[in-house]
Formats: structure tokens, sequence, C-alpha cells
């Protein structure tokens, strides 16, 4: 006989669970029992934060569950913004907290780290949220936050102190019936999405971050239809180089054109949101005629009006599609149509963004089938808005969605944790960097094979210009940057410093990743 604690632990070994992000604290100390003897990982940031942000990284690379444990009260409360970028990312997360002892919850009596209602707190961001109270819950719990139907997120399971240390007896290991959604579509519904994509002379798909990985069904799909595939900012690197790819914004007039002039528009896996479809705040997306939506969740497809609505995981329902299409058209339009809106999106730009995509172009030569990742800086702005990346899955930051800073130094480290083997660029602003910066030390501690690189323009220069554009005087946007050498230096990582050109970036960020192990590259941009 052992503890519910030490269950928990024998639990996420046999679901697959092989790394686990957290900081242990006096509230944790029964979820630990039996962690030093289990092969799972342990990896211990300096904030909760960022142990919330190491699971994302490590989810998204590894296309598992990113798991963090975090005390009662400060450490959750810490992982809310974390759990937040998830959840706007349909990431897959599951944080395990403690709570404090289940006959003082609610009662307001003065334990350390108390909250009015922890749980009900963790609701507001997590998929699911679940209190712990006896043995039998606990593997039912785990199954349903690692194996969840629908849409992917984040959960939470808390489990109080006095629980923790129960005893679990074996016959609390029944694991309880599985629900599991029917996500299969009637033929009707598929053969009504093929008629109107046959019929099209210009179609067109809008590809997100549900697809990333589905290179082969896009890509069938696309040279059947002779469609042009434009990606949002999670689904960038699914069509590397191909002709029908257009890795642009559809935000941009160029793509929007391209968008309102098609005659059918198949999105799949996308949430048409305003930070891919109007991150220039118009109020106004690009008109859709016969457009057939293709999502996990249901609740998603209910949010905006479409023709045709197909609720199921997008690579599968892309086979039945490429299933029910009887022909292939091969007249070459769609690939002059991607071409043109590849030119014009490019152009619209302007030069500023260019030479900040210039850089990007660099890297993927230096390192090619690197994982980018990154925080809310101009390079990744740049990139958001036209970057062709060259690795499905493989580009990702926090600068859309939920845009939480100090995100890119430990999803990065999370990144490198999950695919030991790759090379992982993390591009963070002087801002942003700051957030995190205390995580390099953890780079330094795991090993990861991480190039941080550091847009150093001495300030929130984004923002200050936002604010000059509508008459405001900037105030507050010029934090002092650290001297980036000096904070390599005492991690104890190689530091390489060039200006914000690409001949000078090449040579730095080769020496960065001349040898394995963490490094730091500093472009000065003023």
């Amino acid at each position: 006989m052992h503890s519910i604690g030490t269950e928990l632990v024998k639990a996420l070994v046999e679901r697959g669970i092989d790394t686990v992000f957290g900081i242990p604290g006096v509230h944790t100390v029964e979820l630990y029992r039996g962690l030093a003897d289990s092969g799972i990982r342990h990896v211990t940031p300096r904030h909760e934060q960022s142990a919330g942000f190491m699971a994302d990284g490590y989810a998204r690379v590894s296309g598992r569950t990113g798991v963090a444990f975090v005390i009662t009260g400060p450490g959750l409360t810490n992982t809310l913004t974390a759990m937040a970028q998830a959840r706007a990312d349909s990431v897959p997360m599951l944080v395990v907290s403690g709570v404090n002892r289940l006959d003082t919850i609610g009662k307001g009596l003065g334990y350390l780290h108390e909250l009015p209602n922890q749980q009900a707190l963790a609701e507001q961001v997590a998929l699911h949220s679940q209190r712990v109270i006896e043995a039998p819950m606990l593997r039912p719990a785990l199954d349903r936050a690692l194996a969840p139907s629908g849409r992917p997120g984040p959960w939470h399971i808390e489990i109080p102190l006095d629980v923790a240390a129960h005893p679990f007896k074996d016959a609390d290991s029944h694991q309880g019936e599985q629900k599991t959604a029917d996500l299969n579509q009637d033929q009707d519904v598929i053969e009504q999405a093929c008629a109107i994509l046959q019929a099209a002379e210009r179609p067109v798909i809008l590809a997100g971050g549900g697809v990333r990985y589905a290179v082969k069904q896009v890509r069938a799909l696309a040279e059947k239809l002779d469609a042009p595939v434009v990606q949002t900012i999670n689904a960038r690197g699914l069509l590397h180089d191909h002709p029908l790819s257009v890795p642009a914004s559809p935000s941009l007039e160029a793509v929007r054109a391209l968008i309102s002039g098609s005659d059918a528009v198949l999105a799949v896996g996308t949430e048409l949101g305003p930070t891919d479809f109007d991150m220039y705040a118009t109020g106004t997306m690009p008109r859709m005629q016969n457009l057939i939506r293709i999502d996990i969740c249901q609740q998603q497809l209910a949010r905006r009006d479409c023709d045709v609505a197909i609720q199921g995981e997008g690579a599968a329902v892309l086979e039945r599609l490429l299933n029910g299409l009887d022909t292939s058209r091969n007249d070459g339009t769609g690939t002059a149509r991607a071409a043109l809106a590849r030119q014009q999106a490019i152009e619209e730009i302007g030069p500023e963004m260019r030479a900040m995509c210039d850089l990007l172009i660099a890297a993927q030569q230096v390192v090619p089938g690197a994982v980018m990742v990154g925080d809310s800086a101009q390079p990744i702005y740049a990139g958001n808005l036209y970057y062709d990346h060259d690795r499905a899955g493989g580009w990702f930051n926090a600068a859309t969605g939920f845009g939480a800073l100090g995100y890119a130094i430990p999803a990065a480290i999370g990144a490198a944790l999950a695919a030991p083997d790759e090379r992982i660029l993390c591009l963070a602003g002087d801002g942003g960097a700051q957030f995190s910066l205390p995580e390099l030390m953890t780079a330094k501690d795991e090993g990861v094979d991480v190039t941080f690189v550091i847009w150093n323009n001495h300030g929130y220069q984004e923002i200050e210009t936002s604010m000059e554009a509508v008459g405001v005087s900037p105030v507050g946007c010029d934090p002092t940057p650290p001297d980036f050498e000096a904070v390599a230096a005492s991690c104890g990582l190689p530091f390489y410093s060039c200006p914000a050109n690409r001949s000078d970036f090449t040579q730095a960020l080769k020496s960065g990743t001349a040898q394995r192990g963490p490094s730091v590259v500093e472009i000065r941009a003023s």
C-alpha cells in the first residue's frame, strides 16, 4: 500500500509522461513521493509561470501533454498566465497543484497560501478543474486530463494536503468508464462539402494550428483542388516552399483579396480569430463565400456562421474529403493565384518588416529545420506577417492570441527537452526577455540545445510606435535592458553580439550554434 501522491507519479509513468516541470514546496511534498525513482525527468524552473510555459513548449513539439507541478496559492496563480496562453492556442497541458487541507478550504482561516476558492480561480482558464478528495478519483481524473476528447488545452487537478498522504489501495485503481465523443459526421455532410469544392473554380484553403502536422493531407487536397493554402501563424511550415503555399497573414490586404476572390473557402483547424484574420483591428473579416469549416470543437464551430460545419479531427476529415472528390484540377490557376498573393503580401509589409524577415531566412539557412520559438518581438511580428518556415509545427510564439510576454525563453527550453536532438532557436525582445531571464540558468542546468536570440532595441519599441501613431506621448516604453553579455557570463553561457544586418547576424548565429548546449546571441537593433 502506498499514498495517493505516490500513485500519482506511478500513474503518470504508466500514461507515458516522461518530464514534469515544477518548483517543489511544502504543499506539494507528497506529490513528489516516489518521483526520484520513477524515471520521470523533473525540471526546476525559476518561476512557476515558466513551469507552465515550459510545459507548453514541450507539448507543442512532442505532441504529448506537458505536465507541471505547482504549490497551492501563489504557485497556481503564477501558472495561470501560462495556462491561459495554452488555452488560447489549444495546447495540451496538465497542471497538478496542491490545495489546503480539505476541512479548511473556503473558511478564511488564514492558512499559508490560502485562497477563497482556488478551484474556481483555475476554472477561469482551465478547460476543466477537478479536486481529488478520495483515492478512487485519481486515475479517472488523470485519464480525462491526459486523453481528453475535443479541443486540447490546459487541465487542472488539485489534491488537498491531507488527501495526498492518504493510503492508496489496489481497489482504488478502478479506471472508470471513459466516454469518447463521436466525431464522425454523417456522410451527407461530407458529400455536401465535396460538392461545393468540386464545383468551385477558385477555391482556397485556410489552414490553422489544428492541422499543423497534417502535411500529407493538406498537400494532397490542395493539389487535387489546385487551391492556394493560407497558413495562420500556428500552421507555418505546413507547406514549405510549395507553389500553392501562402505563408502570410490573412490580415494582409493581399491575402484578404485572395480569400474574398475565392468561390469556396475551406477553413480547417482555425478559429478564425482576429489576431490572425484582423490583427489591424478593423472590425472586419475577409468575405468568405461557400465557407466550409472543420474543427474538433463543436462550440468553436457554433461561434461563426458557415455554409457547412464538420466536427472532427482535421487530418481525418481531410482524408474523407479526398476520398469523396471525383476529379483533380490541374490547370495551374491556383498556383498563379498563390504566387500573386505571395508577391503582393511581401511588398505590402514594407521594407522594415522585410529586413527583419530576411534575418529569419538567414537563421533558417544557418540552422535548417530548427524549431523557432518567439515572444512579442519585432522580428516575430514580421515573421507572423510573412515567413515560410521549413518545419511543420516549428514556428510558434506568444505574440498573438493571449499574447503573454516572457513566453519564449521557457517555452524554448520545454521544446528542447521534447526534441533533445534538434536545435531550438528562441527569439525574444529585450523587454520580453527580462520577464524570464533567470530561466537561462535552467537552460544551463538542463544542458538544452537552445540558442537564445535577443532582439535588443532598448525597450518596447513596438508599443512606443503604436502610441505615437495615435498621438499619445510614449510613457513606460523604455525600460533599460541589462548587459546581456554579463548576464550570459553569469550563467556560464557563450555570448555573441552583432548589429541588425544579415551578414553579421549569420556569422554570430553560426558561432552560437557551432557547439551543443545553450548560448546567447544579441542583435543590437538600436
